[in-house]
């Protein structure tokens, strides 16, 4: 993983610090601590200069620093990992590997081919000396965050992994590059304006129809930002990548299950023995869906150099073998059965983290607990060292006894009970109110941005924390402090939105029918990547760490893209039960219990930090707490 930057201009200027702020500069190099450099170059016959600066995250195979350049000044920027599609050698890094390919490729269809075979999460430029043209663009999902911006004023071009804010103000500069394919800009025609060809994605099997209705999407989200000094055009000769999954099958079944005999309003909890049997055709469907999933956590957890892990750690347990790996876990359904399966691969000496993050509850609700515990001692006039020492840390357990740090303790024991001979790290992650908007102003709010509302202030500051991996090491009834090693992160989004996890979707199918459903579920992975994923990239590769997505692996979306909605789920059944009622099959299958049939729980209500400071608002109204503040 890595922090990339690129600017073009055509104004003379070649100075990055021209046009980057030193807090953008500092956010880069936080992503890639491992190495970097910057690249000029300056073409006068065409009037443009580029510039071109990398920060490198050293993951796999040699530590190649960026940007890499041949002998015929092609010049590639690369934040991503390779999972398949094109070869990559163990004693590789992929970076080189994919600007050889690149570097070989004699037309335009051979780079859209090169790009279109990666599985895997991606974000890059590439400098093409020739044809003096910039390549750039993210992968199908948008796992890897890009940003760009066009200056009218000072007639340049700017891409970036992040950027920052303007202390007081109220729009961004910098937005988001559409994961919609990938783009390519005419240098040579670069003048006075920019020239960007687009080269979108399409699926193999769209029919006419479909096919104009997507490209015209499309095609108003990439142009509506863009100053008109930026002309877009589909390309000439109507190029474009292959998807890299199966489209969704769409198809509802003219035979479906009867709806339940019961009043899902009125089941307030469900048990194992609410779970469906299932048939032969199920059982294929769930051992096939373990298949895949564990093949995708396997490619995560062991695409790293293990061998330059660190060996002394942070932190302060006397462990010593560290975590490479770790996982944001609040012991529902997707952390559950991400951490299981990555029990399965990740070698058996290594612990695996579970960060589970919780913010301190308000003082209204804890009164009834610190009532109680006045009562029991108000008569004591002298206690012990000792049972001062416990109220105390019972008292900060109270503190920070948020629903997912309940469920999380009890996840824990389940993993525990599977393979009692594993380290497992629970890593308590405890925010108060001071420290979470004194960290929002000086870091988050910058990696949050472009993205303004209130629910991207909730995840981004709930998954910021969690990442950093700083907390309390809980091992029975000792506790320590702890800081993770890990430089993996693995989360479990993608999920909710492939199989019907949210309360919407409910909603929808109870209003729309099934028809309406599947409408929903195509919305949510199209939109994934604006929604989601390059906010939650920049937040947990500020700790010089890297996000991994187990859930959108694309053998997996595909497996699950290729099932009607009703081999996914249930919504007839209860809560705990009929959303992602195939992947709860699959984890009863393999042996979890209890967690298996706990209810969705959004990540910020778990943690509870959604209304910790404002309880009127909505999760789409804009965050004012995000705006950054000029303290000088």
């Amino acid at each position: 993983m890595c922090g990339i930057c690129c600017l073009i201009t055509l104004c003379g200027k070649t100075s990055l610090e021209d046009f980057l702020d030193q807090t953008t500069l500092c956010n880069l190099k936080r992503r890639g601590p491992d190495s970097s450099r910057q690249m000029f170059k300056n073409v006068p016959d065409f009037g443009y200069s580029c510039l071109f600066s990398g920060f490198v995250l050293h993951m796999r195979g040699l530590l190649t620093p960026q940007p890499v350049q041949d002998d015929c000044g092609n010049i590639f920027l690369w934040n991503g990992e390779v999972f398949g599609g094109i070869e990559v050698g163990d004693a590789e890094n992929d970076t080189q590997v994919i600007f050889r390919h690149l570097s070989s490729s004699s037309s335009t269809e051979n780079v859209l081919s090169v790009m279109s075979s990666i599985q895997g999460p991606w974000a890059f430029v590439y400098y093409q000396a020739v044809n003096h043209s910039l390549w750039f663009g993210r992968d199908f999902f948008g796992r890897r965050s890009l940003l760009w911006k066009f200056s009218p004023d000072q007639m340049s071009f700017l891409l970036s992994t992040v950027s920052s804010v303007d202390p007081g103000s109220e729009t961004g500069v910098l937005q988001e590059v559409p994961a919609l394919g990938i783009y390519k800009l005419d240098l040579k025609a670069s003048c006075k304006s920019f020239v960007l060809a687009w080269y979108p994605w399409k699926y193999k099997s769209f029919d006419g129809t479909e096919a104009d209705k997507m490209f015209h999407e499309n095609w108003q989200q990439i142009t509506k930002h863009l100053p008109e000094f930026v002309s877009v055009a589909l390309n000439g000769l109507e190029l474009s990548l292959q998807a890299p999954v199966v489209p969704l099958n769409k198809k509802i079944p003219e035979l479906l299950p009867a709806p339940a005999n019961h009043d899902i309003k009125c089941i307030s909890s469900v048990s194992l023995q609410d779970l469906p049997t299932f048939n032969e055709h199920t059982s294929c469907l769930v051992h096939k869906l373990i298949d895949v999933l564990s093949e995708s956590v396997r490619r995560r957890v062991l695409c790293l150099d293990r061998m330059t892990a660190p060996l002394i750690s942070e932190s302060l347990s006397t462990s010593d073998v560290k975590a490479n790996v770790a996982i944001l876990f609040s012991g529902g359904i997707d952390s559950m059965m991400i951490a299981l399966l990555a029990d399965h691969h990740i070698p058996s000496n290594e612990p695996i983290d579970l960060l589970n993050v919780a913010f301190m509850l308000q003082e209204r609700k804890q009164k009834g607990h610190a009532s109680r515990h006045f009562k029991q001692h108000k008569n004591k006039d002298h206690l012990s060292a000792h049972e001062d020492s416990r109220q105390q840390s019972s008292t900060v357990a109270a503190s920070f006894s948020v629903p997912d740090r309940i469920t999380g303790k009890a996840g824990l024991k389940e993993l525990e009970a599977i393979n009692p001979h594993r380290t497992w790290n629970f890593v308590e992650v405890n925010v108060t109110l001071e420290e979470l908007k004194s960290v929002r102003q000086e870091r988050i709010g910058h990696l949050v941005h472009p993205l303004d509302t209130v629910l991207d202030d909730s995840i981004g500051c709930a998954v910021w924390f969690a990442s950093r991996g700083i907390g309390t090491l809980i091992r029975g009834e000792a506790a320590e402090p702890y800081v993770s090693t890990a430089k993996v992160i693995l989360t479990g989004i993608g999920a909710d939105e492939q199989l019907a996890g949210y309360s919407r979707h409910r909603v929808r199918c109870n209003t729309e029918g099934l028809e309406g459903l599947v409408n929903e579920l195509e919305m949510e992975l199209g939109r994934i990547s604006s929604r989601n994923l390059g906010r939650d990239d920049r937040v947990i590769g500020d700790h010089g760490k890297e996000a991994r997505f187990p859930f959108l692996d694309e053998e997996v979306v595909s497996f699950l893209n290729s099932l009607p909605v009703t081999e996914k789920a249930d919504l007839n059944l209860p809560r705990g039960i009929g959303e992602k009622l195939l992947l709860r099959l699959a984890a009863k299958e393999l042996g979890l219990t209890a967690s298996v049939v706990l209810p969705k729980r959004a990540m910020q209500f778990g943690c509870r930090i959604a209304k910790m400071e404002n309880s009127n608002e909505k999760a789409s109204d804009k965050c004012r707490r995000l705006h950054i503040v000029d303290t000088e």
